[in-house]
Order: C-alpha cells, then structure tokens, then sequence
C-alpha cells in the first residue's frame, strides 16, 4: 500500500490557510494598486510625495547621505522605499513609494489571521470555530475600502499595521509559552517604533506588562523556562524595544542639538499649530479636552469602517459587545462554553485598543489635529489617522461571531441568524463606503487639489530648462513638481543642502550661500509667496520667466538668474 502524505500542521507559521490568505490579499493589493494609479489617485496626498522624495533625496541630491532623512518623520519607511526609488520610473509614477506599503498589507492580513486564531484555540492545534473566526477577522480587514487604498500609496498606515500587529502575534505566542517569540515581539516593536510615534506608546505599554508578569511569576515555578531565562528573555525585550526610541533621540541630539527636535522643533505639529494660532486662527477641536480629543479619533475611526451614521453606531456596539461578553465569559461564565479559551490567551487583544489613548493625547496635548466632515470644522485632516482601529474593530467582531457559534445555550438557527447579522452589517458598511468614495481617498482629494493643479502646471516649465541646469528651490511645499518634471533632486539648491548640526546658523551651508547670492549657483529660481526663497529673492529684481496662480495655493514665480 502507498504510504499517506504526511499531513501539515495546522499551526505551522505557514500552512495552506496562511498560504491561501497571502496569495489573496497580494490579488487584492496589486489590483488596488493598479486600479488607483491608473485613475492617477496615487500621489493625491501631499505626503506620500514627499515621502516618497525624502527618500529619494537620500541619493539624489547636491548633499547626498542619510541626513537627509530630516527629523519630525521617523526614518524606516524612507529606507525601505530606498532601493524602489532608484528606478527614475517607479519614482515619477510613486510606485516605489507603494511597493513597501503593499507588502506591508499582505503581511498585516496574515498577521491579523494569525493572532485570532492563535488567541481563540484551546489546544495544540486550532479549532474550526478559532479558524472561521480568524477569517472573519482577516476579511474585515482586508476588504477595508480606506486601507485598500492607503495601502496602494506611499503613506505609512498599511506600514504601521504590519509591524503593530505581528507585535501582538508574537507577544500572544509567548504568552502560550513560546520563549523566543518574546525576542521577535521586540525586534517588530523596535521598527513599529522606527515607523510612527504610536510605536513609543505601544512600547511603553508592552514594555509594562512584561515587566508586571515577571515579578508576578517570581515565586513561582514555570514548566517552560526557569525564572532566569525569563528574566534574560524580558531584558533582551525591553532592550530592543528602547534601541529604536534611543536611536531617535540621540540622532535628533547630534545632528539638530536638540533631542526632541520631532516633537518641538520649527517643523514639529506643536510649532504648526502655534504657527495657525499666531494666524489669529482658533485652535484644532480637542485641544486641551482629553475626552473631546478621544471623541473626534472614535469618530474619524467609525468614518474609516462605514459612511451611514446608524452603520458606524453598530460597529461601535457590537466592539463592546465583544469586550463585555468575552470578560464575562472567561470569568463567571466560562461553564457556557465548550473548553473556552483561558483568560491569559486574550490579553494581547487588548493592545488593539493602544491607539484610542494615544490619539487623544496626541490630539489634547501635542497640536495633532483631525477634522472630520460631520463636526466642527466639517472638512477633512488626519481623516486617516482613524484607520489605526481597524485592527480592534476587525478582531472585536471576529470574537462577537466566535462567541455566537460557540455559544451551545442558543439553537444553530439563532446563531445562524445572529452570525448572518455582523456578516451583513460589514458588507452593508463597506458597500456604503465605496458608493460615496472612502474618505481617505477623499481627504487627498479635498485637500490636494489644487496643490496638484499648481505642481502640474510648474512641472510644464521645468520640463522646458535644459538638463544641466540648477534650480533654487525650497522643496517643502511643492517638491512633486520636479517629480512630475522627472528633474533630479540633485540639480536644486534646496533647504537640505546646509548642516543643520551649525547652530544657530550655518552662513558657508550651499543653500544659504545660494540665497545670498541666487545668481552665482543657480540658473533659476522657483519662489513661493512667503517661503524662504521668496524673502531671499523678491527685492533682487531677477528676470521674471512666468507667475502661475492657483487659488488656494501660494503665488509661484520662475526666474532666471542668470
């Protein structure tokens, strides 16, 4: 007789579930990607290119290195989109900037479907009712229109996600038992860190119960590891998890003299907002409310999940609903369910609740600002920053579901029912959505306008110079114009071109020489109304080439210097 194939362990880090999800969610994201970039949709945010040119920058550019990667935004997306920039093609049309972001949905997708069915199994080898419900929760996820479309962009949500995410993979699979994973949980920690600022938090948190379990443990006697290799393993962690924050620090320390140069500096969201205020503009809504500040992130997280306003209450609902009934039925009502999973096994699903408290200190206490269209001042900013719920809110009804089927005191017809309900809750929800444009897609499109009328218009006359000329050019506001041109980085002048690290001023930097004198380094001028090089520039009487407005935007001037 032929001998039986070996059968695949269902819990193996890749097995044909795993595999299956991966080739789904690559299906998804390439053909997001390309139904966005053939509408032109993905370099709408004024981020994503510039972004997308910071990282290009870092070898394109008069002063190439790796200062270029400034301060304010953390580095690891820039270096990842590094070696996809170096094609002129992939840079001009920002699909270098998308690639990582695309990869990193993929990985956030498996990541999802991981943690649930980790989390819900009761033994070795996962349930059918832990696996159903870690679909579930992957699908949620997947099939999200706003992050469909972030993740086709060079923005860093999908990035985040990934990393934040196969944090709590890992952290669930150590608190099983898996030693190692602990070391895996601090090394994802440490790039979620090196990403965006919620990775600090989420560190700081994790970073505790680490900790706390520890010294709980202390006098007690452990079947997996001993006491000592514990307490090496919680060091290694919290080690790892700090080296990404030091790192950040003590580059802002040498290179701006200033180690909280992101948070405080003249480009940081506090030096913006006092920026407004100055304006005689009020102040962002939640300011200095914690409460109201936690409001508007729940609100723009409900706008992220559903445009009907009774849809994004059900969402909210049924996320209690799961928080309190698995509470309870882990504690006095364990007797309901058939082998339920043990307390411990849930405990990372409540880190997805990290970036509630994180956004609302961030907007009450350090000038981040989010504006949703059904409140106060009823436009679009920061719309996007909601999407960082998705997790919880996609595990939150993968448990309701799980918790329903498993539920023995209900007759299959209810449950049946009820399963059927969350289900067409989210296709109503995510159908909704798509018939009235995801709003982050429709922030880009709000805000950037006529930021891209203006750069399109601008890259026409850049087009024109002949290719060995130099342009003076503050890159800040307006550096996909040359992205558009297709004219390198390294044939401007612009504000990188000076050492940051000579305080308070550096006279004998490229670009402050060239503000002094435009005529000598430069074949032409670009001038924003009000930027650096307008202030330089509007009393030197240079030849005019042509003035473009666009309104809404700041009047532009091309001069030829020389």
């Amino acid at each position: 007789m032929p001998k039986k194939a070996k059968a695949e362990p269902v819990d193996s880090a890749w097995d044909s579930e795993v595999r299956l999800l991966a080739w789904l969610a690559t299906c998804i994201s390439v053909l997001a990607f390309l139904f966005y970039y053939q509408r032109g949709e993905v370099l709408l945010y004024g981020d994503a290119v510039a972004h997308i040119n910071i990282a290009r920058r870092v070898f394109d550019s008069k002063t190439p290195g790796l200062l270029q990667l400034g301060t304010v935004w953390l580095p690891l997306p820039h270096l990842l989109m590094i070696p996809f920039l170096v094609s002129k093609q992939l840079w001009q049309s920002g699909a270098g900037g998308s690639i990582p972001s695309m990869a990193a949905y993929v990985f956030g997708v498996i990541g999802i479907f991981r943690l649930v069915r980790g989390a819900l199994s009761t033994g070795v080898s996962p349930a059918g009712f832990a696996r159903f419900a870690a679909w579930t929760a992957a699908v949620i996820f997947a099939l999200n229109p706003n992050l469909i479309y972030m993740q086709a962009t060079a923005m860093g949500e999908a990035l985040y996600q990934a990393f934040f995410i196969w944090a709590l993979v890992f952290f669930s699979e150590w608190i099983q038992g898996e030693a190692k994973a602990l070391t895996k949980c601090g090394l994802c920690l440490a790039a979620a860190c090196m990403t965006r600022y919620d990775g600090w938090f989420l560190a700081v948190a994790m970073a505790g119960v680490v900790l706390l379990r520890l010294i709980l443990i202390q006098n007690r006697a452990s079947k997996s590891m001993s006491i000592a290799a514990l307490r090496n393993t919680a060091i290694k962690f919290v080690l790892i998890a700090a080296a990404a924050p030091a790192l950040w620090l003590a580059y802002n320390a040498i290179i701006y003299r200033n180690p909280l140069e992101f948070e405080n500096g003249p480009y940081s969201a506090k030096a913006i907002e006092r920026k407004t205020q100055t304006a005689g503009m009020r102040g962002h809504p939640g300011s200095g409310n914690l409460l109201l500040a936690a409001m508007y992130f729940m609100k723009s997280a409900e706008a992220n999940v559903a445009q009907n306003e009774w849809l994004q209450r059900t969402w909210i609902l049924l996320a209690f609903a799961a928080v309190i009934a698995a509470t309870l039925l882990t504690t006095r009502y364990r007797a309901l369910m058939n082998a339920a999973p043990a307390p411990a096994r849930w405990l990372p699903l409540v880190f997805l609740l990290i970036p509630l408290p994180f956004y609302a200190l961030s907007i009450a206490y350090g000038g981040v600002p989010i504006f949703i269209p059904y409140w106060w001042p009823f436009t679009h900013y920061n719309v996007r920053y909601g999407l960082q719920m998705l997790p919880a809110f996609s595990v939150a009804l993968a448990v309701v579901v799980f918790l329903i089927v498993r539920l023995q005191i209900l007759k299959s017809r209810i449950r049946m029912v009820c399963g059927a309900a969350v289900f067409a809750v989210v296709i109503a929800s995510y159908a909704s959505i798509w018939q009235s444009t995801p709003i982050c897609l429709r922030e880009a499109q709000v805000n950037m306008r006529t930021r891209n009328q203006l750069e399109a218009q601008l890259s026409v006359w850049l087009q024109k110079m002949s290719p060995d000329s130099t342009l003076l050019m503050y890159l800040g506001d307006h550096v996909g114009a040359l992205e558009r041109a297709g004219m390198p980085l390294k044939r401007t002048i612009n504000e990188g071109n000076h050492r940051v690290w000579r305080q308070p001023a550096d006279t004998d930097g490229l670009w402050e020489r060239a503000l002094a004198n435009p005529s000598q380094y430069a074949d032409y001028v670009l001038a924003f109304e009000g930027d650096p090089v307008w202030a330089a520039v509007h009393d030197m009487h240079l030849h005019e080439l042509v003035e473009i407005h666009v309104t809404g935007q700041a009047r532009a001037v091309l001069y030829q210097a020389r």
